[in-house]
């Protein structure tokens, strides 16, 4: 464990004002978010907020919010959000020490949007494979130093194998001492043993158990009558 808790501190602040107006983010104003365990998912709706927490997250530790590693600090030139610029950690004392030195630091931000421009930008150029054989390339090849480690929806360009594939890499990660933060709609990955799951809705945040996922739920229900579903949105 590198972070054992998130938080930010704002005296003021309007409420009817992005991102102030996020129930996860005003969540995160009151009582911060703890990390309890190596691995730490992040499930919601779209605009439920995950991805603009997670990025703070990562820029709070000092990633450029791009995507990138620690050896990028702000290369694509945009400033900390005024969420991230806020974002301070309890960390352990590995943690610290890592917080305390930019050349200790390490980590790399995925978000699946500006993967291919990060890997690019460091000179990781996947251009003879798919997009997903080149994320799993990141992950080989960029996925190796203990460090935090924090990924909004890596399951975007992944089919299932490479989606198992990536939680093996997730796994060798901590074992070596890594954390992971990881925003995600996938079922797949946030059944991995051990891992804390937050879910991030209109409630702000809360821990459930992967069974109880809103999402595992829906899958569960679709896989066994799919027109269940349909017949609500086809013609």
């Amino acid at each position: 464990m590198i972070i054992e808790r998130a938080y930010a501190h704002v005296s003021t602040y309007e409420d009817d004002k992005w991102p102030w107006s996020v129930p996860c983010v005003r969540r995160l104003l009151a009582d911060g978010l703890r990390f309890t365990a190596p691995v730490t998912f992040l499930v919601g709706e779209n605009g439920s907020g995950k991805s603009t927490l997670i990025e703070a997250l990562a820029e709070g530790f000092g990633l450029d919010s791009w995507g990138g590693s620690h050896d990028w600090r702000y290369a694509s030139h945009r400033g900390k959000s005024v969420l991230g610029e806020r974002i301070r950690f309890d960390a352990t004392p590995g943690g610290r020490r890592m917080l305390g030195s930019w050349s200790a630091r390490k980590g790399f931000f995925l978000r699946a949007e500006t993967a291919m421009d990060a890997l690019h930008r460091e000179g990781f150029a996947p251009d003879s494979v798919s997009h997903g054989e080149g994320f799993l390339a990141a992950f080989r090849g960029k996925f190796l130093q203990p460090g935090l480690y924090v990924m909004d929806e890596p399951e975007a360009a992944l089919s299932f194998s490479s989606c198992l594939e990536l939680l093996g890499h997730i796994d060798q990660l901590t074992q070596q001492g890594s954390q992971v933060i990881c925003a995600t709609h996938s079922p797949l990955l946030t059944a991995l043993p051990g891992a804390d799951i937050v879910e991030v809705g209109e409630h702000g945040m809360h821990r459930v158990q992967w069974r109880e996922l809103a999402l595992v739920d829906h899958w569960r229900r679709y896989f066994a009558d799919p027109q269940a579903y349909l017949r609500h949105v086809l013609d």
